[in-house]
């Protein structure tokens, strides 16, 4: 029973994960880029108020889950592999999105610095890499569930 029960939990979590930042790849990204310097900043900073901490703990405890259905059920190398891809995302995202973030959230948009560098090509990048890294947690999770 427990087992049903983490399963239901796992595909919720990495559910989440993949179609949030599968929405944020298609549709917020694209209108971020479409915005002015200045509108881009204050829209960012509006946009993340809400992420954290919720996207790490359903990341974070997504991945836990799969790691104790990887002990729990015969599937163990199936939810190893979606646990090391969500921790792969989570990796990607503390190590890569979050540190631009910080940097743009700390920007004036009265007074942006002529030599700064837009951000915004090398945070998609990262956000597409940790979303396929997402798409595949679910589909990993999804084969070694049915």
């Amino acid at each position: 029973m427990i087992t049903v029960v983490l399963s239901i939990v796992e595909l919720i979590g990495s559910g989440v994960t993949a179609g949030v930042l599968f929405a944020v790849a298609l549709s917020v990204v694209p209108a971020l880029a479409a915005m002015p310097m200045d509108r881009y900043i204050q829209t960012h900073r509006l946009l993340g108020r809400n992420w954290d901490p919720t996207m790490p703990i359903i990341v974070l405890t997504s991945t836990a889950v799969d790691i104790a259905l990887a002990v729990l059920t015969d599937d163990t190398a199936l939810f190893a592999v979606g646990a090391a891809l969500l921790l792969a995302v989570s990796a990607v995202s503390h190590l890569c999105n979050v540190p631009i973030n910080r940097r743009v959230k700390a920007l004036d948009t009265g007074d942006i610095p002529a030599e700064w560098t837009d951000p915004r090509p090398l945070w998609r990048r990262f956000h597409l890499l940790r979303t396929a890294l997402a798409l595949l947690a679910l589909l990993v999770n999804a084969v070694a569930i049915a």
